[in-house]
């Protein structure tokens, strides 16, 4: 059956009440729910408010929630911590992956459940994804009777209903969030991957800035939500999320998310016109966003259909530059006011015959000097002996070249001329204000060990674990990217040399410089200009430009490990230079 708008799903399930999909999606860190549901309850579709057909009306019988508590183990690998979702039939929980020795979120539903197919094929469909931008599939399995998806847990990230509950966002913050979800949507679409329930909790906000995408596809998979128009369902919900930014409301008549929804019977209105100092453009690209069923923008832009028209419409807008830093109001400096002495009055060791109070008297001051008829007369003559010498100079030195370049032709050595540009001067050490480790896939490898690599003492170093049995860093799907480190110049600079000290040789490695107006870039996407090209270093990396690079971040990027003569890899950065 035809699945209705995302936005019109989440305020509609309850017919006017707290919707459902609000309900399970009060989240955790993780990304999952906190189960306000009953064990095997089944919602019934309402009205919609939107005039679309869907919802989730089934004629079969739900099987019942596995039967499963804390410290139940998976496949002898993954132990079930804590239920954070228990609904329709599945369960979701935050668990510990034994092997890996780190915290990941798990699906659970019974094999026998009408939708166990179709989670599996999502799940592993999303996991042949691969794009950071996305919180990641790990593992997708049948055994046991039951069906499991494994996911990343983000336990550093914020969900964006509790970015939200704080107040709207800036222009920028705004800005970012439009921009990285329809980008990020957009290259899903181009995978035929869509979401159809892209609510404010499955969004997240990581520590660097940058936005992950939680339960592409799976979601929607888990509660049997389809979509006849899912690229217009999906851009819809993110104007809706930008909308929300941008007020803290919820563009729909009904309240949703811990918003409260536009007032009943105005329809849609524009951000602009519910809070002052809203952003104009963002506004209106909301708006555009949201044109559906005879919704226009508030100017006559055509409405965004697809991500890839709402990304476009992004990159064609000004770009939005963050608040400036506020500083304190120094104090205004006043000069201090003396009082004169007996010792500069003259009369040191005497007792003062005068009150203080009386004022000194005031000498008049001297006339100005060479103001009579002779001081002019002087001063011309003085300007005149001037002149005469410095002409007298000029002629001598000009003789003096002269000779010196009549000697110079004779003998044929070739002089500088006036055209040459002089040769440029060494490159200078710039200093690191700051450095952190290189996490594209959001989990880090020793990020505490990131100051040893700019600390200019080759007996420390930033070293990678030691991983088994393949030189890309053990194969495993967190580090599909491979890792390093990415050092923060403090501001834009002009770099022109870069030497790094590895930790190893055999170590495959590229330089890449993040563009001049980045601001706190995390992916491989964020640094567009490279310094070095992809190589097998040698201890040293040393490489340098004929042309300078604007930038602020430099990337040292490390994608293949050296063995290290135990059966493992193992590689790392002892120092890192960066001259300008």
């Amino acid at each position: 059956m035809a699945e209705r708008s995302t936005a019109a799903v989440d305020v509609a399930d309850n017919g006017g009440d707290e919707p459902l999909a609000a309900k399970a999606d009060k989240a955790t860190n993780d990304g999952t729910a906190q189960a306000e549901e009953t064990e095997g309850a089944s919602p019934e579709t309402s009205e919609n408010p939107k005039g679309h057909d869907g919802g989730r009306a089934r004629s079969e019988a739900v099987p019942a929630t596995p039967d499963v508590h804390s410290g139940h183990k998976l496949a002898e690998r993954y132990r079930l911590e804590e239920c954070v979702t228990r609904l329709d039939g599945f369960s979701s929980w935050r668990a510990v992956d034994e092997k890996l020795r780190r915290a990941v979120g798990v699906h659970l539903l019974p094999a026998n459940h009408s939708r166990a197919r179709s989670v599996l094929a999502a799940a592993r469909s999303s996991a042949l994804l691969g794009d950071p931008r996305f919180v990641q599939v790990l593992d997708a399995v049948e055994e046991d009777d039951l069906v499991y998806v494994v996911h990343e847990w983000l336990p550093d990230a914020t969900e964006l209903t509790a970015l939200l509950a704080a107040g709207p966002m800036d222009a920028h913050d705004a800005y970012q969030l439009v921009s990285q979800l329809s980008h990020a949507m957009a290259a899903a679409h181009r995978e035929g991957l869509t979401h159809l329930r892209l609510t404010p909790g499955a969004v997240l906000r990581s520590s660097t800035g940058q936005y992950r995408i939680r339960g592409l596809a799976v979601n929607a998979a888990l509660r049997g939500i389809t979509s006849e128009r899912p690229l217009r369902q999906d851009t819809e919900a993110i104007g809706a999320l930008l909308y929300a930014a941008l007020t803290k409301r919820w563009p729909y008549e009904s309240d949703a998310y811990g918003l409260s929804g536009l007032p009943k019977g105005m329809g849609l209105i524009a951000p602009d016109q519910v809070r002052a100092g809203v952003h104009r453009g963002l506004s209106e690209l909301a708006m555009r966003a949201l044109a559906n069923d005879g919704a226009t923008a508030s100017r006559q832009e055509p409405p965004c259909t697809t991500p890839d028209e709402l990304a476009k419409a992004v990159a064609a807008m000004p770009r939005v530059l963050p608040p400036e830093p506020t500083f304190a109001a120094q104090p205004v400096y006043q000069q201090p006011v003396y009082q004169r002495t007996t010792y500069q009055q003259g009369t040191y060791g005497r007792p003062s015959t005068h009150p203080s109070s009386v004022p000194q008297p005031v000498l008049a001051a001297p006339p100005a000097p060479l103001q009579s008829r002779t001081g002019r007369v002087l001063k011309w003559s003085v300007s005149a002996l001037l002149i005469a010498a410095l002409g007298l100079g000029s002629w001598q030195l000009a003789e003096i070249l002269l000779d010196q370049r009549k000697g110079s032709d004779d003998t044929g050595v070739t002089q500088p001329t006036d055209d040459e540009k002089p040769a440029p001067a060494p490159p200078k050490p710039l200093t690191i204000a700051d450095a952190t480790e290189f996490m594209p896939d959001g989990s880090g490898i020793q990020p505490g060990d990131v100051p040893n690599a700019i600390d200019d003492n080759s007996s420390t170093a930033w070293i990678t674990p030691r991983y088994r049995g393949f030189a890309h860093f053990g194969n495993l799907p967190q580090r599909r990217q491979g890792s390093g480190i990415i050092v923060d110049l403090g501001k834009v600079q002009d770099v022109r040399s870069v030497e790094v000290d590895m930790y190893r040789s055999g170590q495959t490695t590229a330089v890449f410089a993040a563009g001049p107006d980045a601001s706190s870039p995390s992916s491989s996407a964020d640094f567009p200009q490279r310094i070095a090209e992809k190589q097998v270093a040698g201890e040293t990396l040393k490489e340098e430009l004929e042309k300078p690079v604007r930038t602020r971040y430099v990337l040292i990027h490390v994608t293949e490990l050296p063995a290290d003569g135990t059966g493992g890899y193992r590689g790392g950065i002892n120092d890192i230079f960066v001259l300008g």
